[in-house]
């Protein structure tokens, strides 16, 4: 799979890990950025990660800084993204089976490394349900409020 990862200042040590983590496994893994710790804006590195899974230059996004919170708000502003924010391979599941989600995001400073791992693990491994939970996915993409 192709797969493309961002995170902000907070998470570059987490991204690194996963990175490695995502190439062990075979996967084809786009590093969008940032190279060191220093302090940038989670929102520009949100947009950029959700931009290239948009245009379907990455299968998969992963997205991180130091809650989850913000990077996730940032990847979800673009209608063709479902970025789901867990802390737990259940959740990350789910997310994949009921949400069709294409963006996982994690906080650096909430998630360790094996759990993010095992994070990474059950969202790649765990297909979309689709069924009854199609219109409802359709729906996220193209509301009518």
């Amino acid at each position: 799979m192709r797969i493309a990862i961002a995170s902000d200042h907070a998470a570059v040590d987490l991204k690194a890990v996963c990175c490695e983590y995502l190439i062990g496994l075979g996967h084809e893994v786009a590093d969008l950025g940032p190279e060191t710790a220093d302090r940038v804006d989670y929102p520009d590195y949100g947009y950029k990660l959700a931009s290239v899974v948009a245009e379907g230059i990455a299968d998969y996004g992963v997205a991180l800084c130091g809650s989850g919170i913000g990077i996730s708000i940032a990847v979800n502003r673009n209608p063709a993204c479902r970025c789901a924010l867990v802390s737990e391979p259940l959740s990350a599941a789910l997310a994949r089976e009921h949400n069709d989600a294409n963006v996982l995001a994690m906080g650096a400073r909430l998630t360790g490394e094996d759990m993010a791992k095992a994070c990474l693990d059950a969202f790649l491994s765990t297909d979309f349900g689709g069924g009854r939970h199609t219109g409802r996915v359709d729906k996220l993409t193209n509301p009518s409020f």
